[in-house]
């Protein structure tokens, strides 16, 4: 597994949201879904990307046809056919379409099948792939993202793009899952082209190194296994001092605080995704008991392993109490 590999584990499409725009100018919409991670695909005309005031603000992104953007949620922001035009939509948590005044606007701009939009042969087409969920083994990866990325179209394999915007609107057998891999396929595609520019974090960039990315794939590999700073160096072939050393410069934290993260991160994951017992997810990511995971996980999130399951957030516990 490498390091892009290990990191989409958690942001896999399973039921993602997709949906082709098909919009006349003037045109603004205001995106408030909260959704952790978002992929917009121009297949037509163009759009210019507005994100809110704040420390992460960017200056405004214009896209064109065969562009990519990414959108690493859950703040605001709005996406229009020119920066100064007023909001008119606005997408809330769910996908609920309104107007700024509460108007509900779902089945008035529905145009068919994924198509929804103010005009069937619109200037603009945008097919857009909404991640509503995304792994704790991926919080990595979301807090390498900028709050938005946008690739050029001569900066990716634009043919997965192609296959999306021709099975948008398809309606087949499975089709579903036919998006849902392809939605995969086309922000693979542009992390991909991403993470190779400079602006990529430095720990991205230790899986190629030949002692820190041996040491990080045995760890990511082998989560349940006793590691030590020492049986990790023996199993690299260096000596103990050497491989934290190196570890710290090149990934930004001590081999045993990235493995505690991994482990937690997985145990996370496996809580919502199965039905395994507390008990023996612990042993699947390295804890010996039920008990040592319990206590280790809500130092770490700060809610229990059976809250996270129900799907309790530590603000909910914090207001209950």
């Amino acid at each position: 597994m490498d390091a892009l590999a290990s990191l989409l584990e958690g942001p896999r499409a399973r039921g993602a949201f997709l949906m082709c725009s098909l919009l006349d100018p003037p045109w603004s919409l205001r995106i408030e879904d909260e959704a952790p991670l978002t992929v917009l695909s121009m297949i037509r005309g163009g759009a210019w990307i507005v994100t809110d005031p704040g420390p992460d603000r960017v200056a405004p992104r214009e896209l064109g046809a065969g562009d990519v953007a990414i959108f690493r949620g859950p703040r605001p922001y709005t996406v229009a056919d020119s920066p100064d035009t007023v909001p008119q939509i606005v997408i809330h948590p769910g996908q609920v379409t309104k107007t700024p005044d509460g108007e509900v606007l779902c089945e008035t701009l529905n145009l068919g099948v994924r198509q929804w939009g103010t005009d069937p042969n619109g200037a603009t087409v945008m097919v857009t792939g909404t991640y509503e969920s995304a792994g704790a083994a991926s919080m990595r990866l979301l807090r390498a993202l900028p709050p938005v990325v946008v690739l050029r179209r001569g900066e990716f394999d634009g043919r997965v793009l192609d296959l999306l915007s021709d099975e948008a609107t398809r309606d087949e057998p499975a089709q579903g899952a036919v998006l849902d891999r392809l939605l995969d396929l086309v922000l693979i595609a542009a992390l991909r082209a991403w993470f190779a520019r400079a602006e990529a974090p430095a720990w991205y960039h230790a899986y190629a190194d030949p002692l820190v990315g041996k040491a990080l794939r045995l760890l990511q590999h082998n989560p349940a296994h006793g590691w030590t700073v020492a049986s990790l160096a023996e199993a690299v072939g260096v000596s103990r001092a050497a491989l934290a050393k190196r570890f710290a410069d090149l990934v930004g934290e001590p081999p045993m605080a990235f493995l505690t993260e991994w482990r937690l991160s997985l145990a996370a994951d496996l809580l919502r995704d199965s039905d395994a017992t507390v008990e023996n997810i612990a042993r699947q990511v390295g804890y010996g008991s039920a008990f040592a995971l319990s206590a280790a996980f809500k130092r770490h999130f700060g809610i229990s392993p059976r809250d996270h399951r129900e799907g309790v957030s530590p603000a909910e516990l914090s207001s209950a109490g």
